[in-house]
Formats: C-alpha cells, sequence, structure tokens
C-alpha cells in the first residue's frame, strides 16, 4: 500500500473542513485561545487528523509547544501519526470517517 505525502494530507484536509484546525496549530493561535480550542487541537493531533508544524510555538503561559520533528516518529502531532490517519481514511475505515464526519460535519459532495 501506498503511503499519502504532505500534499495529499493538505487536500484531505481541506475537503474534510480540518484546513482552519490545521492552520491554528501551525501558526500557534489555539494555544493561546480558550481552554476549548487547545483540547480541541490536542484531539486533533492526537487522532492524526492536524499535525505539528516544522516550528515550535509557545502556548499562553510561555510554554514551548514542540515541533513535529522534535518528537518520536508516529507519536501525536507527528506527521507519520498523520499519514497513518489519512491512509485510514483513503482505505475506507468506516469508524475513522465516521469521527471524521461526526468532528467536522459531513461534507455534502461525498455523501450519496
Amino acid at each position: 500500500m501506498k503511503q499519502i505525502n504532505y500534499s495529499q494530507i493538505k487536500k484531505l484536509q481541506r475537503t474534510h473542513n480540518v484546513e482552519s484546525m490545521q492552520q491554528m496549530i501551525n501558526d500557534g493561535t489555539c494555544w493561546k485561545m480558550e481552554g476549548s480550542t487547545g483540547r480541541f487541537a490536542m484531539s486533533c493531533l492526537e487522532s492524526g487528523v492536524c499535525m505539528l508544524p516544522l516550528e515550535p510555538r509557545i502556548d499562553y503561559y510561555g510554554n514551548r509547544v514542540p515541533s513535529r520533528n522534535m518528537l518520536k516518529q508516529g507519536t501525536k502531532g507527528t506527521f507519520l501519526n498523520s499519514v497513518n490517519f489519512w491512509n485510514r481514511v483513503n482505505n475506507g475505515d468506516f469508524d475513522t470517517i465516521d469521527w471524521l464526519e461526526e468532528t467536522f460535519g459531513v461534507v455534502e459532495n461525498q455523501r450519496g
């Protein structure tokens, strides 16, 4: 099975309404907002729907949020974790797709 690449993940994130959360993680704004936003971002990192950026960020309290390359490969927030998640989506894993649709909303043009 062929692994998906970064640009394919970005396209899938756009298709599934994840792009804005990924952007908030990339620029660090999610770590400076109310707690529920940061907790939701952490959930997205744990699942693999999003990944950390290439550069570390600073949260509201002055703590350093690591970059995705500072972590063990395959753990939450890493590129490999996102590859694994989006490969499940591409392969039609019902539970993964169901969670994605419940969390980010159903994409109308993909429903029959």
